[in-house]
C-alpha cells in the first residue's frame, strides 16, 4: 500500500511516499521515499512505540486520517497521511464537486475562541481563518483553496456542531 505523508501540511510541498508491501513470509518491507527503511511497531495500550531505523519513538495520534495530531517523545506536531484510494477519491470529488472548498466547515463540535479573517479579506492556501476549541485543545481551521472572504458565518465564542459552516470564500 503506498501513503503520501506532509509532515508539515500548511507548506505546499512534495509529500514523502512510503510504501509498504506484504512479504510472502508475512512480514513487512517498508521503503520511504524508495529507499528501504528498517522498524518495528508495537501496541502498548493506546499508544504506539515504534522504531525506525534504531531510533525508538512513543508516539500517540489524535483524530482521523487524513489530518492527524502526532505526539512523538512528548512534541505535538500535524501530519497528513493519504493512502492513494484517499488521494483517488479526493481527486474524483474535487472534479465533481463545484466550489466544495471554498465552504469552509467545521471539523468537530467545539467553540469558536477567535475569528481571524473578516468579510473581503484576501486569503490565501493554508491562511488561517479561525481558531476552534474542541476537547480542550485550540485548533486553526486553515484554507484550502485561496480567495476573498465572502461571508463570516460564526462569531468568537459561539458553539458550532461538526460540519457546520464557518467562512464562506468567493
Amino acid at each position: 500500500m503506498r501513503y503520501f505523508v506532509s509532515l508539515d501540511p500548511d507548506k505546499i510541498g512534495e509529500p514523502l511516499i512510503v510504501d509498504l508491501i506484504e512479504l510472502p513470509n508475512g512480514t513487512v518491507e517498508a521503503r520511504v521515499d524508495d529507499q528501504p527503511v528498517e522498524f518495528d511497531v508495537a501496541y502498548i495500550g493506546a499508544h504506539l512505540n515504534v522504531r525506525v531505523d534504531g531510533h525508538v519513538v512513543d508516539l500517540t495520534t489524535e483524530g482521523s486520517p487524513p489530518d492527524l495530531g502526532v505526539v512523538a517523545n512528548g512534541h505535538r506536531s500535524y501530519v497528513r497521511v493519504e493512502s492513494e484510494r484517499m488521494r483517488a477519491a479526493e481527486q474524483a470529488k474535487r472534479t465533481t464537486t463545484s466550489g466544495g472548498d471554498r465552504v469552509i466547515k467545521s471539523p468537530m463540535p467545539g467553540r469558536v475562541v477567535k475569528v481571524l479573517v473578516a468579510k473581503g479579506d484576501p486569503v490565501e492556501i493554508g491562511q488561517g481563518l479561525l481558531v476552534l476549541e474542541a476537547m480542550k485543545m485550540e485548533n486553526e481551521v486553515r484554507a484550502k483553496v485561496a480567495g476573498t472572504v465572502a461571508d463570516v458565518h460564526v462569531t468568537a465564542g459561539a458553539a458550532v456542531e461538526g460540519n457546520a459552516k464557518l467562512v464562506t470564500l468567493a
